[in-house]
């Protein structure tokens, strides 16, 4: 008779897993490799959100902030859970929100607004990208366009992604579980 502690946490996955190979959750891209912009990612596995971040010592725009929200498909967040590592066709999706600081009640701090400024994505598919990632960028209405193996993204998630070339050292949860299965990488 099967574990049946072991079949509530396989069966999920299965499930999930199933989707990614049936191309539910799988990247998929236009005749000109362009991404098709997932649908519902708003509703994938929310690894974190950082305010006015900037990987750069240039100064930051004045009288603007914003907020980065980084998602995960399920499929992928299940297999690294697992292993500590993203799986092909991973999907991260980052989307770039406007931050308020005077509306309704607040009186101090920032929320997010409305104003989507847009939207990237870092997708690993070994199959369509040499070293295995790639990075795409959409004004959240149309497909996202491939960005050149040339734009600085390439290099900075290389020489800094804590795992994978991702820069898991920013999203709390998965810092631990990397951690735990050893395949983080101290920045």
């Amino acid at each position: 008779m099967p574990n049946s502690r072991c079949f509530k946490v396989a069966a999920p996955l299965l499930m999930l897993l199933t989707a990614a190979d049936n191309g539910e959750l799988a990247p998929r891209y236009t005749a000109d490799g362009s991404l098709v912009l997932p649908r519902d990612y708003r509703e994938w596995v929310f690894l974190s959100s950082g305010l006015d971040m900037s990987y750069t010592e240039e100064p930051a725009m004045q009288g603007s902030s914003s907020f980065d929200n980084v998602f995960v498909d399920p499929a992928a967040w299940a297999a690294f859970k697992i292993s500590g590592h993203w799986p092909d066709k991973t999907i991260f999706v980052m989307e770039s929100r406007g931050a308020g600081t005077k509306g309704s009640i607040n009186k101090r701090g920032h929320y997010q607004t409305t104003e989507l400024m847009g939207l990237e994505f870092h997708v690993r598919d070994a199959s369509r990208f040499k070293g295995g990632w790639g990075f795409f960028a959409s004004n959240g209405t149309s497909a996202a366009t491939l960005l050149p193996t040339a734009a600085p993204c390439y290099a900075c998630h290389q020489a800094h992604g804590a795992v994978d070339t991702t820069f898991t050292q920013f999203y709390p949860t998965a810092k631990t579980i990397a951690s735990k299965a050893h395949t983080y990488r101290e920045q």
